[in-house]
């Protein structure tokens, strides 16, 4: 689940020369196997409320309660699979952080891991209940990531009671600028020396996958989750110091995002709709 104010994915926000990122806000969910959903709708600035606790875009929301993050999503999916995707998803950190990572040398991209370690609870049609390991961070950018990145490789892999986050990314002029970190649940956190950047098996749109492991491991494919031409988000066995986990892994590659014949595809999995009435309470307009 990814809340965006300026839906960078969006080809409508594209098209709209990314000056106004309020009147392109979207809540994204993707859902995986064989009920599996997509949704993400690009939503104008009536749809857009904010505070201090809370984040609503149309009809889906994301908020603050006490120690609890509770998101309610209220969404119509894409096609090839149009129906309502509704229901709760609730995330509670293990701890907090506060910390901000510089993606480029000047900062005008950084990610911010505030819940590395968290339980989650989803329960959201059709037919998506678990319990697991949980996630939340998020990403800030005054420039379009086609505009700064060639390509990049994220991942989050449960390790030591902890979690192991490596962020790497090559930039337009070809330099290369990693992250890796390991949070642990009691508030702390470490710069490590990543292990070395390992390829793996392409995606099925033939996007080039890599992540850290140990000298000598190839990671592999546990799970497929999402297949785009310029994306790829799966679940990834890795081995870090000796130790086998499984994680989400996600490579995106901006040399084809950049592509103007990639937007038109886009547009299909990626409606626009201006208005929203909140007073109203409606749900029609979606």
């Amino acid at each position: 689940m990814i809340g965006f104010i300026g839906s960078v994915f969006s080809p409508w926000y594209r098209w709209s020369g990314r000056r106004d990122p309020q009147n392109h806000c979207c809540i994204n969910v993707a859902t995986y196997g064989p009920k599996g959903r997509f949704t993400m709708t690009d939503r104008g600035r009536s749809a857009l409320r904010q505070s201090e606790d809370v984040f609503e875009v149309g009809p889906s929301s994301i908020r603050w309660e006490g120690d609890r993050l509770v998101i309610e999503v209220n969404e119509i999916s894409s096609p090839p699979l149009i129906s309502r995707v509704r229901g709760t998803i609730t995330l509670h950190p293990e701890a907090l952080f506060g910390q901000t990572h510089n993606l480029t040398p000047d900062g005008s991209h950084s990610w911010q891991p505030f819940a590395p370690i968290a339980r989650i609870e989803v329960d959201l049609s059709p037919g998506h209940r678990w319990l697991g390991h949980g996630y939340f961070d998020a990403n800030f950018g005054t420039a379009a990531l086609e505009d700064d990145f060639n390509y990049w490789t994220w991942g989050r892999f449960p390790n030591r009671g902890g979690a192991t986050c490596f962020y790497d990314a090559e930039l337009r002029n070809g330099q290369a600028q990693e992250t890796a970190l390991h949070f642990h649940p009691d508030g702390r956190v470490d710069n490590i020396a990543p292990p070395p950047l390992t390829r793996f098996a392409r995606s099925k749109w033939a996007v080039r996958r890599e992540t850290r492991a140990d000298a000598g491991f190839k990671p592999k494919q546990e799970l497929p989750m999402l297949d785009a031409p310029f994306y790829t988000r799966a679940a990834v066995r890795t081995r870090i110091d000796g130790v086998e986990s499984v994680g989400v892994h996600e490579a995106l590659d901006l040399r084809r995002y950049a592509q103007p014949l990639l937007k038109p595809m886009l547009a299909v999995r990626v409606p626009r709709r201006r208005n929203w009435e909140f007073t109203s309470g409606r749900i029609g307009d979606q």
